[in-house]
């Protein structure tokens, strides 16, 4: 009989699974917590023990989380959440913080915002490690599993649960390489242009590509790339032309030139989204304030 039963559990085996499957490795897990492989091997024999469950798989040369280990793993995250918020009885000083934030955003928005925040961190909140993942195609279950506590996005998932504030608006702009071709004179020189633009998985495009696709406005794609910074390395030196926000012109796209649409463009708006869960926890509270505090700033520097 197994001598192991749940009343065995405690935050670090939490800990261990959710650093186990994020790394996908025992040697990643390892340097995530500071601590020895062998004392990662010998916990996970314990967690296995317990859920009698193999947690982990070879595959290849690596391993892979069962889908065991992904269901558990997703309550640990939620659970050491709920310890974190208990330890902490509703005071919250960011210099005694000590956690790990993820948030997905793509590459246009982690290089905006995320710096600043970044910064922000480091001087009032030094215990906190971010970690940035891609968003891709923002999915609700993102954050329902706590696989991350904050997404920014155009384009919020719709769910009673999920809550949004906005951060601020851009206008799309569209960029060419001056040494090759001018600014598109009219629309019809816009639409014979052959086009670049930014495609994200599963076949999603962006807001403008959807909208003018839909209001039967036909561009001729010569080029789609899964993010902006890859931009600039295949626009120069061709007489593409990208629609795409405008705010990538400062850094991202600084080696292209840029002129307005020839047709009417939405603005686009971005968000700040997160669960319901963390509306009122005041760590969290305070990370959406500093992530807000982030963005006139690093709109001035972009503007400037």
């Amino acid at each position: 009989m197994n001598r192991f039963d749940w009343s065995d559990l405690d935050v670090r085996l939490l800990q261990l699974l959710v650093a186990v499957v994020e790394a996908g490795s025992i040697t990643g897990a390892a340097q995530a917590l500071d601590v020895t492989q062998s004392a990662v091997s010998h916990q996970l024999d314990k967690l296995r023990a317990i859920t009698q469950d193999p947690l982990f798989v070879k595959s290849g040369r690596g391993i892979v989380a069962t889908a065991q280990a992904e269901a558990l793993a997703a309550q640990a995250r939620e659970l050491l959440g709920q310890i974190e918020r208990f330890a902490r009885g509703g005071l919250f000083d960011p210099a005694r913080w000590q956690a790990r934030i993820t948030i997905a955003a793509n590459d246009f928005q982690r290089d905006l915002l995320l710096p600043g925040l970044m910064q922000r961190l480091r001087a009032q909140a030094p215990g906190v490690t971010l970690r940035v993942i891609a968003s891709g195609v923002p999915r609700l279950e993102m954050l329902r599993r706590d696989e991350c506590q904050l997404i920014i996005s155009p384009r919020p998932p719709d769910g009673s649960d999920i809550l949004q504030k906005r951060l601020f608006e851009d206008r799309y702009r569209v960029f060419y390489d001056p040494a090759q071709r001018a600014a598109p004179r009219d629309l019809a020189d816009y639409l014979a242009s052959a086009h670049a633009t930014v495609l994200y998985e599963p076949q999603r495009r962006l807001d403008l590509d959807q909208l003018l696709i839909s209001q039967g406005i036909q561009r001729r794609f010569s080029l789609l790339l899964p993010s902006f910074s890859a931009l600039p390395a295949f626009m120069l030196g061709t007489p593409l032309l990208a629609t795409v926000p405008g705010l990538l012109a400062q850094q991202t796209l600084a080696g292209l030139a840029h002129a307005e649409p020839p047709l009417p463009c939405p603005t686009l708006p971005m968000f700040l989204i997160w669960h319901a869960r963390y509306q009122q926890d005041p760590a969290h509270r305070w990370l959406r304030e500093q992530i807000e505090a982030s963005v006139a700033p690093a709109l001035a520097q972009r503007r400037s």
